[in-house]
Order: C-alpha cells, then sequence, then structure tokens
C-alpha cells in the first residue's frame, strides 16, 4: 500500500485541539481478476445413440440443431468434442446436469470439464 503523510493544521484531528500531529491516508487499488474458465467436454462410447447427444447438446448447451450434429460428429470421430466454455459453476452444473440426464435414459454418455 501506498500512503502519504499530511501535515494537520493546529487542533485538527489530535483530540486535544492544541498540538500537531500527521496522519497516513492510505489508497487501496482494487484489481478484479477474471474467473477462470472451463471447457466442458463429451466423451465418445460405442453405445450412445448420435441422436441422444445432438439432443443434449440442443438442451443443456443451447446448440441450434447444425451445431449440435457437427459437435455430434466430432465427438464421434475423434473421440471427445468442446460443448462450450464456461466459469466453474457454470460448467460443473452441466456436466452434472448432462450425466444425470445420460443416466436417467441408460446411456453411459460422459461429460467432463477442464480448465481452459
Amino acid at each position: 500500500m501506498r500512503g502519504r503523510f499530511v501535515r494537520m493544521q493546529d487542533g485538527e484531528g489530535d483530540g486535544d485541539g492544541g498540538g500537531r500531529g500527521t496522519a497516513v491516508i492510505t489508497k487501496t487499488k482494487t484489481k478484479t481478476k477474471k474467473p477462470s474458465l472451463y471447457r466442458v467436454l463429451l466423451l465418445n462410447d460405442d453405445y450412445t445413440p448420435m441422436e441422444f447427444v445432438v439432443h443434449v447438446l440442443e438442451r443443456f448447451f443451447q446448440k441450434d440443431r447444425e451445431a449440435a450434429t457437427r459437435i455430434m460428429l466430432h465427438v464421434h470421430n475423434h473421440g471427445v468434442g468442446e460443448c462450450g466454455v464456461y466459469t466453474f459453476e457454470v460448467a460443473e452444473t452441466k456436466v452434472s446436469q448432462v450425466m444425470d440426464f445420460a443416466r436417467q435414459h441408460q446411456h453411459p454418455l460422459q461429460c467432463v470439464m477442464e480448465k481452459k
């Protein structure tokens, strides 16, 4: 922290009204840090239907049919595909939602997050 000394006038700020004193005035700079971002990824498996993956991308990641199909094909061909990039809490929630939804429909689809 940086500070500067200020000379007080007689009777100013010393409580007894008679002496001279000094006071320190400090300035604090607050720096806001951008939150870390996390990639949400779908992992390929041999059992989850492609149409189900497209539905997941539309429902939980607000992808249109074309974008969802493109991501699904990427997952199918490369083993992994990015659904989106979010703050930690949002990414964690999306992973949880996708995993729960897949389990409810008895699909082994895996969704993970990694720091960007």
